[in-house]
């Protein structure tokens, strides 16, 4: 009878060579995989820009998408060497590390160096939340370079407060220099350039009983020869009670022409937006397609505004509050006061944007800021135009018909830097169009 079988010490040795063999083919090439969603940021040729890209494994190449661009990688020990190519010719390449959230790179574009870094998307703990936030510091810029305050999700709400436009809180003690100074900036986690954020404005509250307003037309609205002949008016107090119980404004001290006089209560946030492209900074009396001093006496409580992402984590400021405003802001300042406002935000990804859209239960409104009245209204017409006819596939003959037969425009603002104004649409009137 044969004894038991017992390997030979070459046939041991190749046992022990294909098992490991096999354990190394089960174990990735990276400690991490590096396949995935990346939030980047490039740096070189004196320019920052910062997307948003997806890398997939095919072939065993690694593959992605960026800025029209198509990149594909090799596995070069613990790197991966990718090349770029826009489609027609090879256009640079880089070599990157990778770890489990982070990933480091440098090479060339078109022959400029350049680095990158990127990391994961942040991942929501649980649930969405309700942020309580108590501002300490407020800002009279609309910018890229000023450090979140507070680092929020999709689906979050904040409830806030603001101060005046010249700077006094719900106690009417000054907290901060004049100038619309502005509660934030709110940092959207997952938020990228090309993104659009949508805010909805849950709660836009009066605290406190007074307000102060301008008390002269400003010379941008009118003729100049009747702005010669104005008589100038001395000790005119533009100080406002405001009674909220009963919701309306008046004159703490009125003349007595205007002592029966009042104006009702609507509340408004007169600055609201984003920080704007190419790390450019704008004073928070000023406005553009990142939103900024809108001064649009529609933006109150219910309405939801959409506005472009140009900068990582969108940074959303909003502050200037008003009691009441009548269309233009005719005076300068309207009733300003403080305010508590609460907001819940979103991201939305892959969908055109033309310009700040608001939308309140029954209208769909676009903006149009530029230097004067008619480019203004040229800029919210054209917006309007772009989202019928994305929206709901319009040709320009039909689109010609629903604007011609139904378009409102609202003037919003005519005494800041730049002309703001609003091109709007019924809910009633689209409801008879099917969206695509």
């Amino acid at each position: 009878m044969r004894g038991p079988h017992y390997p030979r010490p070459r046939d041991a040795r190749l046992s022990v060579m294909k098992s490991a063999l096999l354990a190394m083919a089960a174990i990735p090439l990276f400690a991490a995989d590096p396949s995935g969603t990346w939030e980047l940021i490039m740096r070189g040729g004196q320019t920052v820009s910062a997307n948003r890209t997806t890398v997939s494994v095919k072939d065993g190449k690694y593959e992605f998408l960026l800025m029209g661009m198509s990149y594909r990688g090799t596995a070069d020990g613990e790197r991966i060497r990718f090349t770029c190519t826009d489609g027609t010719r090879d256009c640079g390449g880089f070599t990157a590390s990778f770890t489990g959230e982070t990933m480091t790179a440098s090479g060339n574009l078109d022959g400029i160096p350049m680095e990158w870094t990127g990391r994961r998307p942040a991942a929501r703990p649980g649930t969405p939340s309700r942020h309580e936030f108590v501002p300490s510091t407020f800002y009279r810029q609309f910018s890229a370079d000023t450090a979140p305050a507070l680092r929020i999700f999709p689906g979050d709400t904040v409830h806030t407060t603001t101060v005046d436009a010249g700077g006094r809180d719900q106690n009417g003690e000054r907290r901060v220099f004049g100038g619309n100074p502005l509660t934030g900036p709110f940092y959207v986690e997952g938020a990228m350039p090309g993104d659009v954020l949508v805010v909805k404005l849950n709660r836009v509250r009066l605290n406190r009983d007074t307000a102060q307003s301008g008390d002269q037309v400003v010379p941008s609205a009118l003729n100049p020869g009747m702005l010669r002949d104005l008589p100038r008016i001395k000790e005119f107090d533009a100080t406002w009670a405001l009674d909220r119980a009963v919701g309306v404004g008046r004159l703490k001290n009125p003349t007595p022409k205007l002592q029966n006089f009042q104006v009702p209560l609507r509340p408004m946030m007169g600055c609201i937006g984003v920080a704007p492209p190419a790390h450019q900074t704008f004073r928070s009396g000023d406005l553009g397609d990142w939103g900024g001093n809108l001064d649009y006496n529609q933006m109150v409580e219910g309405v939801t505004v959409y506005f472009p992402v140009n900068t990582p984590g969108a940074l959303l400021y909003i502050g200037d509050g008003h009691a009441a405003q009548g269309d233009g802001e005719l005076t300068g300042d309207a009733l300003e006061t403080s305010m508590e406002v609460e907001f819940t935000v979103d991201v939305q990804t892959n969908v055109p944007f033309f310009r700040p859209r608001i939308e309140s239960d029954e209208y769909v409104m676009f903006s149009g800021v530029a230097n004067s009245l008619g480019e203004a209204l040229q800029a919210a017409t054209s917006a309007m135009s772009r989202y019928l006819a994305t929206r709901y596939g319009l040709n320009p003959a039909e689109a010609g018909v629903v604007l011609g037969s139904s378009m409102k425009y609202d003037i919003a603002e005519v005494v800041d830097p730049r002309v703001h104004v609003v091109a709007k649409l019924s809910k009633k009137v689209l409801e008879g169009l099917k969206a695509q």
